[in-house]
């Protein structure tokens, strides 16, 4: 693991203890609002992670979901930049189920390359960079983490929204012949695939950049994949910062097995 990656796994812990104080008082809120403790949360981790980052590398730019968004103009010529998201999962905050996170990416010519995402709620820790592998620290102990696909004979463990359920999934869903759902909220659903607890992650809804570039890292280290329905790498630094639908699996070769991309999307990649 690199001195990097031991960095930021630092920095998402401090990002992620600031949004525990906040977490852990009394409070009532429904949905984001100016000076909620919701708001508060956001704010707190971004100036964490913005000023942790600037200051390690202050040669790379930084695009944050609480920051000031860059204009295309200005960022298309960016050969590398951090997309931050200092509180992904504000309705698991809202709800007090613990499943929210703060994620990190390092993007480098429209792909992540670096990615952490933290669960402050259980220091669950997951660090990637796709040139030297994936790891998970939890509980003091260190993991390095490997996809495999699940054997033909066996159910699939498909990682579900907890708050954006969805009709066209369920349709999706129809072509595999068996399968199981886990339900996760924010990036802690690509987390699930990472680590082994889930096989398949399918999302039919807007997401933004910052919401999947470190969850796409992660997948892509521990030997996944994440494309879009026409079997493609999803690609960053965007006009429009909003994703499309996404798949993510073992394998794109996985996807085809199972039914959920046609053969031939697979054979002109």
């Amino acid at each position: 693991m690199t001195d990097d990656l031991i960095f930021l796994g630092d920095l998402a812990r401090q990002a992620g203890a600031a949004i525990l104080e906040i977490y852990g008082a009394e409070f009532t809120v429904s949905e984001k609002a100016d000076h909620s403790p919701l708001t508060l949360a956001d704010i707190r981790s971004h100036d964490i992670l913005f000023q942790g980052l600037q200051k390690q590398f202050p040669d790379i730019p930084i695009l944050s979901e609480e920051g000031k968004l860059v204009p295309f103009l200005a960022r298309r010529s960016w050969p590398r930049f951090w997309l931050v998201d200092p509180l992904d999962g504000t309705k698991e905050f809202v709800k007090r189920n613990g499943e929210f996170t703060v994620n990190i990416a390092l993007v480098e010519g429209e792909l992540p390359i670096l990615g952490v995402i933290y669960l402050p709620v259980g220091d669950r820790l997951y660090l990637a960079d796709i040139h030297r592998g994936c790891w998970e620290i939890a509980e003091n102990h260190e993991r390095s983490l490997r996809i495999e696909e699940p054997a033909p004979d066996q159910s699939v463990r498909e990682a579900t929204s907890r708050s954006h359920p969805s009709p066209d999934l369920n349709r999706l869903l129809t072509r595999l012949p068996r399968h199981q759902t886990i339900v996760k909220g924010s990036a802690a659903k690509f987390c699930a695939v990472a680590s082994g607890e889930a096989d398949f992650y399918p999302r039919l809804g807007p997401t933004s950049e910052w919401d999947t570039a470190a969850g796409q890292a992660i997948v892509t280290a521990a030997g996944g994949v994440m494309v879009d329905t026409e079997g493609r790498p999803f690609r960053y630094n965007k006009a429009d910062l909003v994703n499309g639908n996404f798949f993510v699996a073992p394998s794109r070769r996985w996807l085809e097995r199972v039914g959920i991309l046609p053969p031939h999307v697979l054979e002109t990649q």
